[in-house]
């Protein structure tokens, strides 16, 4: 292990003192012995963690390493102690440095701050909440806006019950208050909490409130207009095709979209493709043919470049 404090903190020698704090407190949370129970080498590290703070922590303690007169254990070096011995006889004041000896903060303070506690050098009576528990479950798309209601078998055999409301969007994050790991010293639980993730469905998809999806349409339903049933989350509906529709129009279906925490719900966005016959008929071939000799227009008039 080296005896260099500032590789011990993963600290530059130019880092300020709020970094070498939080460097501290940091690896302090992480190799606390009360959270490694039995870990003599984490329990090691922590000590000398602590010893390196205890140097860099105080600026004074630290202005004397850096200028070679103490040692990384805090002891002067034999020249400094010299040179310090000299200077402190001599009564005009001379020899004084700017800093003044400001007292290193209790530890118990900062172990106090790190985990809720005014725990000793050792944590003695620490108290944690335990660690938060996250979990991914994959819905599909009619489940997330219906609402259903899962159990999770977790990877040491136990389960959790989860209900999920209408409306659920990918990417919520439902929580179970107490499901996580156990707490420290008789602390509280942590929590569960579930991320859902949507699969990919075949003919929707969603935009924020909205349900998106494609409607095709025969070319006599597109001229003429007509009413055709829609499928829709919920069950099928009925849409009216006005009269000269053209493909790419976006007709909307009221409150057919996500549920709303409202109470209200977005709405299914469907977009009209127009689709040809397999086969042409020549009927059909022969009129158009007769058509476009006299009712020609330019369908991509208005588009940029043309």
């Amino acid at each position: 292990m080296s005896d260099d404090p500032y590789a011990l903190l993963g600290v530059a020698r130019d880092a300020s003192q709020e970094a070498i704090r939080k460097a501290y407190r940091s690896l302090a949370k992480d190799l606390h012995p009360d959270l490694n129970p039995g870990d003599s080498a984490a329990e090691e590290r922590f000590k000398a963690v602590s010893a390196a703070y205890h140097l860099l922590g105080d600026p004074e303690r630290r202005a004397r390493f850096d200028r070679g007169e103490i040692d990384a254990s805090g002891a002067e070096r034999p020249e400094a102690a010299a040179w310090r011995r000299h200077a402190e006889a001599d009564r005009s004041g001379r020899y004084a440095g700017s800093a003044g000896h400001g007292d290193f903060e209790d530890m118990s303070d900062l172990f106090a701050d790190l985990f809720g506690t005014r725990a000793g050098a050792r944590g003695a009576g620490l108290r944690m909440r335990g660690p938060d528990r996250r979990f991914h479950l994959e819905l599909e798309l009619p489940e997330a806006v219906a609402g259903t209601s899962r159990r999770i078998t977790l990877p040491e055999g136990g389960t959790l019950d989860l209900v999920v409301p209408p409306g659920t969007r990918a990417g919520t994050v439902l929580r179970l208050r107490g499901k996580g790991g156990p707490g420290l010293g008789g602390g509280p639980p942590g929590d569960a909490l579930v991320e859902i993730g949507l699969r990919p469905h075949p003919r929707f998809r969603v935009e924020g409130d909205d349900v998106l999806t494609e409607l095709p349409v025969s070319i006599d339903e597109a001229v003429l207009g007509a009413r055709v049933e829609v499928p829709t989350l919920t069950g099928r509906v009925t849409l009216r095709v006005p009269e000269g529709t053209s493909g790419g129009t976006v007709l909307r279906l009221r409150g057919k979209g996500l549920p709303r925490a409202d109470g209200g719900a977005g709405d299914q966005k469907v977009t009209i493709r127009i689709v040809l016959p397999r086969t042409i008929d020549p009927d059909l071939k022969t009129f158009l043919e007769g058509w476009r000799k006299t009712h020609a227009y330019d369908a991509r008039a208005g588009q940029e470049g043309s």
